[in-house]
C-alpha cells in the first residue's frame, strides 16, 4: 500500500493494488531482500519463496495456476504463456547467481508461507513481469530505500495502526451484527405497535359504545340499584352518621322504585330489587327501634342528665325517627308514648327532689296581726319556729323595700339544691316560687325545643299536647308549692310579687314561643289573685274593726291603733304610716298593671275604709281646727310616701289625696 503511494502508479484498471497482491520481490535481485529480519507483509493469498529454493523450478501450485491460465481463451495478439515462461526460465538459468554470491543474511530469510495462487489481475504475464521490474527499480532507488528505512523506524506505529484497524473491523462487524439484530427487533416492535394501535382503536370504539350505553341506561339503573355497601352498613354497621346516610340512600331508592311501580313504566329489574329493599327496610326498622328504645331506657338511669342523651344521641339522629314514622306509624306511636312516660317520670322525680330542697328555705312566718288594723305591740312571732325570731325581726310586711329587686334583677339563674339546703337566712315567700319557676321555664323550653326538632313529623298541636302531658306532674308540684306558701299568709305584697313573677314567667315563655305552660300559668294566677283579694279584705276588716272600736271608745281605739292622744297632738297616726307603705308597695308593683286586674277594686275598698277610719279618729278629740290639721298631716304623709310611684293607679291615688287635702284646706 505504501509502495503505491510512493510510486504514484496505479493498475491499468484504475485500482490500486495492495502489497498482498503483488508477487514477491525476490524474483529479481534486490539489496532490500538481503536485509536480515525484514519480512514483507503479505495477505493470505500471497506466498513467498525462500532464498534456498531454486529459481529453475516453480512451485507446483504456480504451474497449475499457469496451466489454468493457458486453458483460458487468449487473444490472437498475445503470445503463448508457456513459451514466455520457458524463455524466462532459460534467461534465469543463464543469469543465475552463484551460491557463494548470496549473502548469508538472504539465505537465512525464509518466507512464512508459500503462495498457492497468484493474482495477475487483467495483466498478461509479460506485463506483470514488467510491472514487477518497475517495482524492483523503485525499491533499488534511494527514495525507496529511504521510505523503507522510515517504515522500519515507524514499524511499531504501523503495526499498532494495523492492529487498531483490525480491532475497528471487529467492532464494526459486531456493530453491524448488533444493528442488524436491532433492525430485526425494531421491525418486530413496529409490527407490535401497529397491532397495539389497531387494538387501541378497537378498544376506543368499544369504550365509546359502552359510554353511549351507560349514558342511556345509567340513570335508569341508578334509580333502581342499591349499593352493597349501604345494605351491609344497614344490616351490620354501627348507627352513626354513615348509617344515616345509608338509610337516606335506601329511602330514596325505595321512593324511586315505588314511583315507577305506580307509574306506567314496566321494568323487569324492579321485581328483582323489591324483595331486597323490603328486607333492608325491615332490618332498618328493627335497628331503629332497638336504638331508640335503648336511649329511652338510658334516661331512667339514676343521676343521668337527659339533655345530654337528647342532644348527642337523639336529635343528632332525628332522621331515624322521621324514617320510622313514615314506614311504621304504629311503632312510632308506641316509641313516642314510651318517651313521654319516661320523661314524665324523669321530670317528676327531679322536680320533687328540687322542691324538697326549696322547702329548706326559711320563709318569713305569717301572723294574724300582720294587718293594717293589727296591734302594734302584738307578738308577731307567735307562729315562728324556735330560733327564727331573730332572723325575722327586721321583716316589715307593709314595706316593699328591697323585695322589689327580685323583679328587677338580671340574674335568671335558679338556686341549686345544695345552696337551698344550706341557706340559713330568711326570705319572702316569693323566693321559693321564683326559683321553682326559673327551673320550670328552662326545662319546659329545653324539652319543647327538643320535641319540636326530634318529632318533626308531628304537628305543633300534637307536640304541645305531648309536652303538657310530660310536665303535668310538675305543674301539680308547682301549684302545691304556691298553695303551701300563700294558704295562711297575710303578706299582700308577697302575694302580689308572686303574681308579677308568674307574669314574668308567662312573658318569657311567650318570648321563647313555648305554649306548653299556659295552663300552669293560668292555674297559678287563679290561686294568687283570689288570695290577694282575701288579704285585702282582711286589711279592710281590720280597719273596720278599729273604726268600730273608735266609735265606742276613743281610748280603746287609740290603744288598738297604738297612737297618741289626738287632743294633745295632731301628728300623723302610725296606721297612716302602715297604710302609706302598703299603698306605696302596691302602686310600685302595679305600675304596669292592666285594667282587668283586681288590684284597682281592692285598693279602692282599702282606701275608702282608711278614709273612714281617719275621719272617725279625727272626731275622737280636740276642736275642729285640730281635727282638720290631723287629717291634713295624715294625707300629706301618704302623698309624700307615694310621690315616686308611676302608673295609672298611682295617678288615681295621688288625685284622690290631692282632693282630700283640698277638702281639709277648705274646712280649715
Amino acid at each position: 500500500m505504501w509502495l503505491d503511494r510512493i510510486s504514484g502508479t496505479s493498475t491499468p484498471s484504475g485500482r490500486s493494488y495492495s502489497p498482498a497482491n503483488r508477487r514477491p520481490s525476490h524474483l529479481s535481485p534486490s539489496p532490500y531482500n538481503n536485509r536480515p529480519g525484514l519480512a514483507p507483509k503479505s495477505s493470505s493469498n500471497v506466498s513467498l519463496l525462500s532464498p534456498s529454493d531454486s529459481t529453475t523450478s516453480l512451485p507446483t501450485t504456480n504451474l497449475g495456476a499457469l496451466k489454468q491460465g493457458t486453458a483460458r481463451a487468449r487473444p490472437s495478439d498475445v503470445s503463448d504463456p508457456l513459451e514466455v515462461l520457458n524463455g524466462i526460465i532459460k534467461k534465469g538459468n543463464g543469469a543465475a547467481p552463484r551460491e557463494d554470491s548470496i549473502s548469508p543474511s538472504r539465505a537465512e530469510v525464509k518466507p512464512e508461507q508459500l503462495v498457492e495462487d497468484i493474482d495477475f489481475g487483467d495483466l498478461s504475464l509479460q506485463d506483470y513481469v514488467a510491472k514487477e521490474d518497475d517495482t524492483r527499480r523503485l525499491l533499488n532507488s534511494d527514495a525507496g530505500a529511504q521510505t523503507i528505512e522510515q517504515f522500519e523506524k515507524e514499524r511499531d506505529k504501523f503495526q499498532d495502526l494495523h492492529s487498531s484497524i483490525f480491532g475497528c473491523d471487529d467492532v464494526s462487524r459486531s456493530v453491524e451484527v448488533y444493528m442488524s439484530d436491532f433492525q430485526t427487533e425494531l421491525g418486530a416492535v413496529s409490527a407490535e405497535i401497529e397491532s397495539l394501535q389497531t387494538r387501541s382503536v378497537q378498544l376506543n370504539a368499544m369504550l365509546e359504545n359502552r359510554r353511549n350505553v351507560e349514558r342511556l341506561l345509567g340513570p335508569a339503573v341508578e334509580e333502581i340499584s342499591v349499593s352493597p355497601r349501604a345494605v351491609r352498613l344497614i344490616a351490620e354497621g354501627p348507627i352513626g352518621e354513615n348509617w344515616v346516610r345509608a338509610l337516606n340512600e335506601i329511602d330514596s331508592r325505595t321512593t324511586s322504585i315505588e314511583a315507577k311501580i305506580s307509574g306506567s313504566s314496566n321494568i323487569k329489574a324492579i321485581d328483582d330489587v323489591r324483595p331486597l329493599l323490603t328486607d333492608v327496610k325491615n332490618k332498618a326498622v328493627e335497628r331503629i327501634r332497638d336504638y331508640l328504645v335503648s336511649q329511652i331506657r338510658a334516661m331512667r338511669s339514676p343521676n343521668i342528665n337527659a339533655q345530654i342523651i337528647q342532644q348527642q344521641r337523639l336529635v343528632k339522629f332525628k332522621d331515624l325517627y322521621s324514617y320510622l314514622s313514615k314506614v311504621h306509624p304504629t311503632l312510632t306511636g308506641e316509641i313516642t308514648q314510651a318517651y313521654i312516660n319516661t320523661m314524665r317520670w324523669y321530670y317528676k322525680s327531679n322536680f320533687t327532689r328540687y322542691l324538697q330542697a326549696l322547702d329548706k328555705i326559711k320563709v318569713y312566718p305569717s301572723d294574724r296581726n300582720e294587718v293594717l288594723g293589727g296591734e302594734a305591740s302584738a307578738n308577731r312571732g307567735g307562729n315562728m319556729v324556735p330560733g327564727s325570731r331573730a332572723g325575722s325581726a327586721a321583716h316589715d310586711p307593709f314595706s316593699l323595700g328591697r323585695r322589689i329587686d327580685i323583679l328587677r334583677t338580671s340574674n335568671h339563674m335558679a338556686i341549686s339544691s345544695y345552696l337551698a339546703e344550706e341557706d340559713s337566712s330568711f326570705h319572702g315567700l316569693e323566693v321559693p316560687m321564683r326559683n321553682f319557676n326559673l327551673v320550670l321555664v328552662d326545662n319546659i323550653s329545653a324539652e319543647y325545643s327538643f320535641m319540636t326538632e326530634m318529632f318533626s313529623t308531628l304537628s305543633f298541636h300534637q307536640i304541645s299536647r305531648h309536652a303538657t302531658e310530660i310536665f303535668e306532674p310538675v305543674f301539680g308540684l308547682g301549684q302545691g308549692l304556691v298553695k303551701q306558701l300563700i294558704e295562711n299568709t297575710t303578706d299582700s305584697l308577697g302575694v302580689l310579687i308572686c303574681v308579677r313573677l308568674n307574669q314574668q314567667a308567662a312573658f318569657e315563655l311567650q318570648r321563647r314561643k313555648v305554649p306548653v305552660a299556659e295552663s300552669y300559668i293560668n292555674g297559678i294566677n287563679m290561686q294568687l289573685w283570689p288570695r290577694f283579694q282575701v288579704i285585702m279584705d282582711i286589711h279592710c276588716e281590720s280597719l273596720k274593726r278599729v273604726a268600730a272600736n273608735t266609735g265606742r271608745s276613743a281610748v280603746s281605739a287609740l290603744s288598738l291603733a297604738g297612737g297618741d292622744d289626738i287632743n294633745q297632738s295632731s301628728a300623723p297616726h302610725f296606721l297612716t304610716q302602715r297604710f302609706g307603705q302598703l299603698l306605696h308597695g302596691i302602686l310600685v308593683l302595679s305600675s304596669e298593671a292592666g285594667d282587668d286586674e283586681p288590684v284597682s277594686n281592692s285598693l279602692s275598698r282599702l282606701t275608702a275604709e282608711f278614709d273612714a277610719l281617719l275621719v272617725k279618729l279625727s272626731r275622737s278629740g280636740g276642736d275642729a281646727k285640730r281635727r282638720e290639721r290631723f287629717l291634713f298631716n295624715n294625707y300629706s304623709l301618704i302623698l309624700t310616701i307615694i310621690s315616686d310611684t308611676h302608673g295609672k293607679l298611682a295617678i288615681e291615688q295621688k288625685q284622690h289625696l290631692d282632693d282630700m287635702l283640698k277638702n281639709c284646706g277648705r274646712r280649715s
